[in-house]
């Protein structure tokens, strides 16, 4: 694969990192987590008027046109800010899976809102902490969804959410009736939600007999996107342990002239390129539509080991002030972990890996 960027690309990346380098400061994220929404509006309106909510949409509803490996760009600086905004729910959850396979109705309906800032959008992929999401056990009969969801982002702010089934895909109204909402602590901090379904009201996604491959369809996407988030946690998690050791004196000496701390910080940087190579080629080969199960399943790997061997490393070269919460690094070893837990940690990414390999004739 080609490792450059083109000129448009690298401008949206830059148009990204400019927004949210000006927005997300360290005294507007502890206002935003002391809120209830956790949610930051006014940048996410700033967002949406760059265009970069809809930057991967298509332009017959008003977006840029492009697609997964776009909005990768962004999650990155998303990451790289550890923004409290629901990018990665409305846009790879919910967007993207509708203007692949939802019907004209739901695009026109739910995709120029997107676009627009008015609608957020999510998906309900795990039931339980050790379930695959490829093997759902929520049923859909008669368009009546029976089921509970664990860990859904962004469900508080969302018009609709995707609920994969044993009976196919369907689109919820997580206001509607039978459907019940509970709130969630997380690792991050971030709000996610146990959403439960007493014969609740879904419509189709698709055809009831694409239910598997649609799921697949946004598991692949959803965890590709976790990759680039995580890429930019390790790259800001390293740069703000560069300065913080360049700075930093013992013995009348920089931290970081001694022998150990290079090493350690060395190896922290082989980890993010690690993550980085890895996020790239899964996203590029989504992005040409290429088979990609193998290598989302590497990079899920490395996101997950290497992410939480950065952020380890950080903390750690930090010394005590790595674990105040009044000190900025705290929410990247969090986000670090969080990005590892979800949709799988390192292990399940090597039973992928394994029988994969096992699968392949000799």
């Amino acid at each position: 694969m080609d490792f450059s960027f083109s000129e448009e690309q690298q401008e949206i990346q830059n148009l990204a990192a400019q927004i949210l380098g000006d927005k997300v400061t360290h005294e507007r994220l502890k206002e935003i987590e002391a809120s209830a929404e956790w949610f930051d509006r006014d940048l996410w309106g700033e967002l949406v008027k760059a265009g970069l909510v809809g930057i991967a949409l298509p332009e017959e509803h008003g977006g840029g046109g492009f697609g997964i490996l776009e909005a990768a760009l962004v999650l990155e600086e998303i990451g790289r800010t550890v923004a409290p905004v629901p990018y990665y729910a409305t846009v790879v959850l919910g967007a993207l899976p509708i203007a692949e396979f939802g019907s004209d109705e739901q695009k026109k309906r739910l995709l120029p809102g997107v676009v627009d800032g008015e609608v957020i959008l999510t998906a309900a992929l795990s039931e339980d902490l050790n379930l695959d999401p490829m093997s759902p056990t929520t049923t859909a009969k008669n368009g009546r969804l029976n089921g509970t969801k664990m860990l859904v982002p962004a469900a508080h702010l969302a018009t609709a959410i995707i609920v994969p089934t044993s009976d196919g895909v369907f689109v919820v109204d997580p206001k509607g009736d039978g459907v019940e909402i509970e709130r969630l602590i997380t690792t991050s901090g971030e709000p996610q939600f146990k959403v439960t379904l007493n014969d609740a009201e879904g419509e189709p996604l698709g055809d009831a007999s694409q239910g598997a491959e649609i799921t697949e369809w946004i598991v692949q996407r959803a965890t590709a996107a976790l990759c680039a988030i995580q890429l930019g946690v390790c790259e800001q998690a390293l740069k703000m342990t560069a300065e913080y050791t360049s700075t930093r004196e013992q013995f009348e000496r920089p931290l970081a002239a001694f022998q150990a701390v290079a090493q350690r910080a060395a190896d922290a940087y082989i980890d993010t390129e690690g993550v980085r190579l890895t996020a790239w080629q899964a996203v590029w080969r989504l992005a040409e539509g290429l088979p990609s199960a193998d290598e989302i399943a590497v990079a899920k790997f490395w996101a997950a080991e290497g992410g939480q061997r950065v952020a380890h490393a950080a903390q750690h070269l930090h010394g005590g002030i790595g674990v105040d919460v009044d000190y900025p690094l705290h929410r990247y070893f969090l986000w670090a972990k969080q990005c590892e837990l979800t949709l799988g940690s390192a292990t399940p990414q090597l039973v992928k890996l394994g029988k994969s390999l096992a699968d392949q004739p000799v």
